[in-house]
């Protein structure tokens, strides 16, 4: 922004100022200004009842970034009029944590005290706060990007009420980018640009449902334009060549896409499963990573129903080791497509739980003494009964059995492949499979 553009806006001070970013002097002051959640924010919702009636107790705002949760903090301590204490917990550290809550004690009436970024927060830093939470001498209004469940501690998360917020919807940035454009006081009004429709719509696409994200686009966008500039798409698609997807590794979108890669194959939705493998991959993710979930996936999702899916997994693996970006994600999209196209089995897998689990809880079995590694001449000594080789016998099977106390673990689905292997085993131990599970 040029210094006549800057001098239009050098009135105000405070986050009013030309000085704060377009999306902070923009932030909602009161709660019907609130940008759209309403699924929590509504008519007869619990959160909007809570404020009016000064009633809230310890709340954790869940989203995901520029769908407004330190606005809506802000905005509670507007509405009720409660003093307002505000951290960081990027930046604050367990000594500064201590003395805010000291302060807070010496209050007649409980301060808000909201922590942006609560998820950054270590095991100390949490615990330090559930004293002062469980007495009620703050009010606490946490904010984080990050699954609570995972990263809030549970003696802290069972004190608060949780809501979620939703990313914004595209209707509801285009219209705030217009009134942004158009506010004389705040907004961009008195750099007198106009945007074509399609350009709104455009930066909305492109945000994510992330508000605060679209209105630094759209405040960096006109301030490279002299004033009074028509921005058509042409200029737009000039400005916005690269896209930054919104994908924060090791972190909660990270967690959430993968989930959604992984469920996607599984649900046998190849379309779905490569759209999340090109997320990933556009926002910066390790292509070992992922070829590392492959290989898992098809052991614990595939399995039996079709021998090939380990074979491949293992191949994308080292083609990501041998070859790297940009090429392998040809070698993930393969294997992405098999996994998510092949017959699913977890027969396997549950088996192999079904076997930890009997270990980890009951007493651990000897090895039968005719399954042993002895010599023969050593087991006649013994008296041990001599081991059948399998070999020996029709279709390779014996009714010697393998422990001493046979347990069921495996169950073979009629899926793939494996449906001639469960054939096979109620044949050859009828008594132990019977018929072939539906």
């Amino acid at each position: 922004m040029g210094t006549e553009q800057q001098e239009l806006f050098a009135q105000g001070e405070g986050e009013s100022s030309v000085r704060a970013p377009l999306a902070i002097r923009l932030r909602p002051r009161r709660l019907a200004e609130i940008v759209g959640q309403r699924h929590i924010l509504g008519e007869n919702c619990l959160l909007p009842n809570l404020i009016r009636q000064n009633s809230f107790g310890n709340i954790i705002l869940f989203g995901p970034p520029g769908c407004g949760k330190t606005s809506l903090a802000e905005v509670i301590a507007s509405e009720t009029g409660g003093s307002f204490v505000r951290l960081n917990a990027v930046l604050s550290n367990l000594a500064e944590l201590r003395t805010v809550l000291q302060d807070a004690r010496r209050k007649k009436e409980p301060p808000i005290l909201f922590i942006d970024e609560i998820h950054r927060f270590n095991r100390a830093q949490q615990d330090a706060l559930l004293p002062d939470v469980e007495r009620g001498t703050i009010r606490l209004i946490g904010a984080t990007t990050h699954t609570p469940g995972i990263y809030v501690i549970a003696p802290l998360l069972s004190r608060c009420h949780l809501f979620q917020l939703e990313p914004l919807s595209e209707d509801a940035i285009v219209a705030y980018l217009q009134k942004a454009l158009t506010d004389r006081e705040l907004g961009l009004g008195n750099l007198q640009c106009t945007l074509e429709k399609s350009v709104f719509a455009a930066i909305a696409q492109t945000c994510d449902g992330d508000l605060r994200r679209a209105l630094n686009n759209l405040e960096t966008l006109v301030g490279s334009v002299p004033m009074g500039s028509h921005v058509d798409m042409a200029r737009w698609e000039r400005f916005g060549k690269e896209r930054n997807v919104r994908y924060d590794r090791d972190e909660g979108e990270h967690h959430a896409t993968i989930s959604a890669y992984i469920k996607s194959m599984r649900g046998c939705d190849p379309d779905a499963a490569l759209y999340w493998l090109a997320k990933m991959l556009a926002g910066g993710e390790d292509p070992r990573f992922i070829a590392r979930r492959l290989v898992i996936f098809a052991s614990e999702d595939v399995g039996l129903a079709d021998p090939h899916a380990l074979p491949i997994a293992n191949a994308c693996f080292d083609a990501c080791e041998r070859v790297g970006l940009p090429e392998c994600g040809i070698n993930l999209g393969h294997a992405t497509t098999f996994m998510a196209t092949a017959s699913k089995s977890n027969s396997a897998y549950l088996a192999f739980c079904s076997a930890r689990e009997e270990i980890a809880n009951h007493p651990v079995q000897p090895v039968p003494p005719y399954l042993r590694n002895q010599p023969k001449i050593v087991a006649r000594k013994l008296g041990t009964e001599t081991y059948h080789y399998a070999h020996d016998f029709g279709e390779n099977v014996t009714d010697q059995p393998h422990m001493l106390d046979p347990k069921r673990f495996y169950f073979p689905k009629p899926s793939g492949a494996e449906k001639l292997i469960a054939e096979r085993m109620a044949r050859i131990r009828p008594g132990q499979f019977g018929e072939p599970e539906n």
